[in-house]
């Protein structure tokens, strides 16, 4: 297949887009009940921002439109269970796993490409009938604070008709107005890409509260690390869905695994806030293993009519305060609300299911 190398700029355009393509993650935070008052936002004010950047296909989600659905199993180790009552995480146990990976973005029909923003959601079935739904991305902060500036950056970013791209001059104001963003766009810039779905680290970006048997609260972000190892992306690709079929070949030739790591708040790190990393030398504890053993459609599949609300979360995990999660359950309720009485066209990728290689539990699935 034809590559060419992906060559960085430093114009105002290509860090405009920097910050834009993984504000496409929250597309649907905004669009949560609520914001009645003048002076915040609403469902009307909201959906015409973003209806004028990415228009939603019927029957398909409104953020993360392009998809497949996996399923595995997660086994804890027992080392996060000191902080967390959740029995998710206790050595030994072992959790049915369903979940999806996407491209951030409202259209389910869009090119696969290295920077685009790529996303691991999953949805924990715990024995004792509690679940825990989070919704992670493989870039290593957020590129807004708050709805406010996602809603800034919607109007700002709305393309020009005449050019069919972002107006430079908006770019420059948006800028200006917020240059406490622009470590976070460097960040995202910057990051490392990795070849594909499966050897990409994913991040809650949030934070969240673990609470222990005794109550005590502790404030942790998480990402699932690789297993397997990484490689780096090489460039553009003809084919404008080889990250998926490289992904399903992955599944269906062997079970894929990663690595829970909890990442322990420092008393200089910023809670409620997730454009700003933490610090590197915070504790990290390995929570236990995720292995991934199923690949299939979502035409039909098992993860199509789930909604990875981050606010679904079993006793010993709880939300902080960071102002964009409390926004997002209400959103990812309405978007299922829409697209369940949509009648969607068939997506983009629809892999045959199939399990890895010698999985005895994938072909049971």
């Amino acid at each position: 297949m034809a590559m060419k190398p992906v060559v960085p700029s430093a114009s105002a355009l290509r860090w405009f887009a920097v910050v834009v393509a993984p504000t496409a993650l929250a597309l649907g935070f905004l669009w949560a009940g609520g914001w009645v008052s003048p002076h915040r936002l609403t469902q009307r004010r909201v959906l015409a921002s973003l209806g004028a950047v990415d228009w939603a296909r019927p029957g398909f989600r409104r953020n993360h439109a392009k998809g497949v659905c996996v399923t595995g199993s997660f086994e804890g180790n027992g080392n996060a269970s000191p902080l967390s009552a959740a029995s998710v995480f206790r050595r030994g146990q072992r959790t049915p796993v369903t979940g999806r990976f996407a491209l951030a973005g409202g259209s389910p029909f869009q090119a696969d490409a290295p920077s685009k923003v790529r996303s691991m959601a999953l949805r924990f079935m715990l024995p004792d009938g509690q679940e825990w739904r989070t919704g992670m991305n493989d870039i290593p902060v957020f590129p807004v604070r708050t709805p406010q500036e996602f809603n800034d950056l919607q109007l700002a970013s709305q393309p020009d008709p005449a050019t069919g791209k972002p107006d430079p001059t908006r770019a420059n104001a948006f800028r200006a107005a917020h240059p406490w963003l622009k470590t976070a766009a460097g960040q995202i810039a910057h990051r490392p890409l990795s070849s594909g779905f499966a050897d990409d680290t994913y991040r809650s970006l949030d934070s969240f509260m673990f609470v222990a048997e005794n109550g005590t609260k502790t404030a942790v972000r998480w990402a699932m690390v690789p297993v397997q190892g990484v490689a780096p992306a090489a460039g553009y690709v003809e084919d404008p869905n080889y990250l998926f079929r490289r992904l399903t070949d992955d599944i269906q030739s062997r079970a894929l695994r990663w690595r829970l790591v909890v990442t322990v708040a420092g008393s200089r790190d910023v809670i409620d806030d997730a454009s700003q990393g933490w610090a590197e030398d915070d504790r990290q504890i390995d929570a236990g293993t995720l292995t991934v053993t199923t690949v299939g459609s979502e035409e039909g599949g098992p993860c199509t009519g789930i909604t990875f609300d981050p606010l679904i979360l079993p006793q010993g995990i709880a939300p902080s305060g960071d102002p964009v999660l409390s926004a997002r359950s209400a959103v990812y309720m309405r978007s299922f609300a829409a697209r369940s009485g949509e009648k969607p066209a068939a997506p983009a990728v629809s892999p045959v299911s199939g399990a890895a290689s010698g999985d005895a539990e994938g072909k049971q699935s």
